[in-house]
């Protein structure tokens, strides 16, 4: 269990936005960035500094593996 602090999520909500800008009319967030949104969102109304990567949804966990692995070369 590693936790994930509030600025690494938004700097791997920003790596998935460069990656894969928004898109369409509606300028969706590509699946990862919004995966991690939803968490991030919530840290702020909850003031966490702080989550738990296990509780994080497949989608998003898998969001951040891929970001952790990729930054990590």
């Amino acid at each position: 269990m590693s936790e994930i602090t509030i600025h690494e999520l938004e700097a791997a909500i920003n790596f998935w936005r460069a990656r894969s800008p928004s898109s369409g009319d509606e300028l969706s967030l590509c699946k990862e960035a919004s995966a991690l949104s939803k968490p991030y969102a919530l840290m702020i109304v909850q003031r966490q500094a702080t989550l738990s990567s296990d509780g994080l949804e497949p989608s998003a966990r898998a969001a951040w593996e891929t970001y952790v692995h990729t930054v990590q070369g």
